[in-house]
């Protein structure tokens, strides 16, 4: 039941985040495409899929944490990717633009996944 619970409120917090980051009052350009980013999306999967299997396997305790310190890595590497892709694309779109507001909105973006909001 828990499960669920968390996975509601998670659910709400990405729209709430969304609608923060998205609010679709200012003309943007259309998303990135981050298709590219599945593949290794799938490879960190498997890796999760490979700790869990360590636990139930009763598998040494290091052992464990080694794996999830490089599910850790492998995430902030994807993460690292995608926001280079907005720098890249929305941001520099954003600038091209010569509209202050969009621009703006880009720079609060940046902000927020900075500090770990985004």
């Amino acid at each position: 039941m828990q499960t669920e619970t968390s996975s509601t409120k998670t659910a709400a917090t990405k729209k709430k985040l969304r609608s923060k980051l998205n609010p679709r009052k200012i003309n943007q350009p259309p998303p990135h495409d981050h298709t590219s980013e599945l593949k290794r999306l799938s490879r960190i999967k498997g890796q999760v899929e490979g700790v869990e299997r360590m636990i139930l396997d009763q598998r040494y305790c290091p052992d464990i944490v080694m794996q999830i310190k490089a599910v850790r890595s492998a995430l902030r590497s994807l993460e690292a990717n995608i926001v280079e892709a907005h720098m890249r694309h929305c941001v520099k779109a954003a600038i091209s633009s010569k509209n202050p507001h969009v621009a703006q909105q880009k720079f609060e973006e940046i902000v927020m996944m900075m500090k770990g909001q985004g």
